[in-house]
């Protein structure tokens, strides 16, 4: 579990967050949306350690979050998967592996994460460039839980993709999240996204968390904000 305590943050005198509270509870999937500079990539950047917040505390299993720790223990998934161009797909799962275990092993253990995202071991020797777009998002999340991360982040999960592989990667994330028992965060402005993996979601807006609920419980909320988000889909 990670949560969030009165979380501020400003860049260049502009306030960023303004005071969050949130918690991702263990085995659960919490999604936030808001529109474009209300704070998300900050939010995020900030549980990861790539932020110092200027005040309040983020703690991961009712400690402080030791930030070297929480990145040996974590898993992301990009929003353009953010495959290394020169290395072969199995590498690119396999990179945290190589440095824990011997090249044998850490190509064992790609494969069989790359077969339970749905790709084949004829991938495995091919460089991203020969890939399409589903299939790197695809090998982007087979190397997001090659170390069988406690905690996984999803930055904009079906951007670019067709609603076909977006139906697809929200599937594999949904079962993902069931298998491990994993605390995930995702950023998306996708509803399709929210309905089909969140647990709970949570609206931000100026830099703080206007509403939250579960999925369910947005269709009759009455916040105006929130209800100009889902019709606007931005």
């Amino acid at each position: 579990m990670i949560t969030l305590t009165d979380i501020h943050k400003t860049f260049d005198g502009k306030p960023i967050l303004r005071g969050v509270n949130l918690t991702l509870p263990q085995g659960q999937s919490t999604v936030v949306i808001g529109a474009s500079g209300s704070g998300k990539s900050v939010l995020m950047r900030s549980i990861l350690g790539l932020v110092t917040p200027d005040s309040g505390t983020i703690t991961h299993q009712d400690a402080p979050l030791n930030p070297q720790a929480f990145l040996n223990d974590f898993g992301m998934l990009f929003q353009g998967a953010a495959l290394f161009d020169s290395l072969p797909i199995w590498q690119n799962v396999a990179f945290r592996l190589l440095r824990q275990m011997p090249k044998s092993s850490a190509r064992a253990i790609a494969l069989q994460k790359l077969a339970r995202v749905g790709l084949d071991a004829d991938v495995a020797d091919r460089l991203p460039a020969t890939l399409s777009g589903g299939m790197q998002k695809r090998a982007g999340l087979a190397r997001a839980i090659a170390t069988d991360p406690s905690v996984i982040f999803f930055d904009e999960p079906t951007t670019g993709l067709d609603p076909i592989m977006a139906r697809t990667i929200n599937t594999l994330i949904r079962d993902i999240v069931s298998e491990t028992n994993a605390t995930t965060l995702t950023i998306t402005h996708d509803m399709t996204t929210v309905h089909s993996i969140a647990d709970q979601v949570a609206l931000l807006d100026k830099g703080k968390i206007r509403w939250h609920g579960t999925p369910a419980q947005m269709a009759t909320a009455t916040d105006e904000k929130l209800q100009a988000f889902l019709f606007s889909g931005s």
